[in-house]
C-alpha cells in the first residue's frame, strides 16, 4: 500500500508558537495552504512582542549577540528546508554573523561623552527604541527579510514583522529556525497576509515604537507615515536588499533607526 505524506501545514508564528490564523482565512501558494493574517493577528502579536520586550532588552550584549550566532548556526543546518537558491541562503546567514558582531560594539560607536562649555559631564548611552514592525519586500523573500530583522534584534528590539506576500513559505519556514535557535517566545513574530491589510494595521498601532518598510511599495509608504504619525511612531523606509553584496553596506543606518539614545548631565568640580 502506498503511504500518503502528511502535508504542511503553515501557521503564523506569534509568541513563540505556530498559530493559525484568528480569522481562518488561508490563500492558496503552490500546493500550500498559507493562512491570511488578520488586524486582530497584528494586535495579538505586538502584544507578545510588548511583552518579550523588557527581558530582550534587559540580556546583555554578549548574550544577544551568542543567540544570533545560534540562529546564523541553525540556518546553516537547516538551510536546504526553505526552498531558497544557495547564494540568498549564505547571504542571509551572513547578514545574521555580521550583526551579532554588532551587539556588543553599539554602544561604543553610537554612545560616547559629550563635550559642554559648562561644569557637566554629558554621556549618551543607545538604547533600543522597543517593538520595531517590519514590511518585509516580496523578494528575495527570506534576505529581504533577515537584512531587516537582524539589525533590530541585534539593537535589543522586538519585532513584528509582515512576510512577503508573494513568496511567504521561506520565512514562514524560518519560524521553525527560530524555534530552536534559542531566540525567546515572543521576540520575532512572523505573520503573512495581504501586505497592505497587515502594514496598515502595523502603522497605525499605538504600542508600536518604530517601522521599518522595506516593501519598496510606493503607494504604500505615505499611508504608513500619515498612520504612524498620529502616534509619533519613527519610521524607516529601506530599500529591499536585492543586492546580495549590499545588505551589510551600511550597518549603521539600519541600527540608528532602531535605536534611541539617553543622555545624562552629572555635575563635576566645585
Amino acid at each position: 500500500m502506498t503511504r500518503l505524506g502528511v502535508r504542511k501545514t503553515y501557521k503564523l508564528y506569534v509568541g513563540g508558537a505556530f498559530v493559525r490564523s484568528e480569522s481562518g482565512r488561508y490563500e492558496r501558494h503552490g500546493h500550500h495552504n498559507v493562512p491570511r493574517g488578520s488586524r486582530k493577528d497584528v494586535r495579538d502579536a505586538v502584544k507578545a512582542a510588548r511583552g518579550a520586550a523588557g527581558p530582550w532588552a534587559a540580556r546583555t550584549a554578549y548574550n544577544r549577540g551568542q543567540i544570533l550566532y545560534r540562529t546564523a548556526e541553525a540556518l546553516e543546518s537547516r538551510g536546504g528546508e526553505l526552498g531558497v537558491e544557495r547564494r540568498e541562503l549564505d547571504a542571509s546567514i551572513d547578514v545574521l554573523v555580521h550583526y551579532a558582531g554588532w551587539t556588543d560594539k553599539l554602544q561604543a560607536v553610537l554612545g560616547g561623552i559629550n563635550p559642554v562649555a559648562a561644569p557637566f559631564l554629558s554621556f549618551s548611552l543607545p538604547e533600543p527604541t522597543g517593538v520595531v514592525g517590519l514590511v518585509a519586500p516580496d523578494e528575495p523573500e527570506l534576505l529581504g527579510l533577515i537584512a531587516e530583522l537582524a539589525p533590530a534584534l541585534a539593537a535589543g528590539n522586538t519585532v513584528v514583522a509582515a512576510v512577503s506576500e508573494a513568496q511567504p513559505l521561506a520565512a514562514l519556514d524560518l519560524a521553525e529556525v527560530l524555534g530552536v535557535s534559542d531566540v525567546p517566545g515572543g521576540v520575532v513574530n512572523l505573520l503573512s497576509g495581504r501586505r497592505m491589510e497587515l502594514a496598515l494595521a502595523l502603522a497605525a498601532h499605538h504600542d508600536l515604537n518604530a517601522v521599518v518598510d522595506a516593501s519598496g511599495n510606493a503607494e504604500l509608504a505615505p499611508e504608513i507615515d500619515k498612520l504612524a504619525a498620529e502616534s509619533v511612531t519613527r519610521v524607516r523606509h529601506a530599500e529591499a536588499s536585492l543586492d546580495y553584496e549590499s545588505a551589510t553596506a551600511d550597518p549603521l543606518s539600519a541600527l540608528e533607526a532602531v535605536t534611541e539614545l539617553k543622555t545624562a548631565w552629572h555635575p563635576v568640580g566645585a
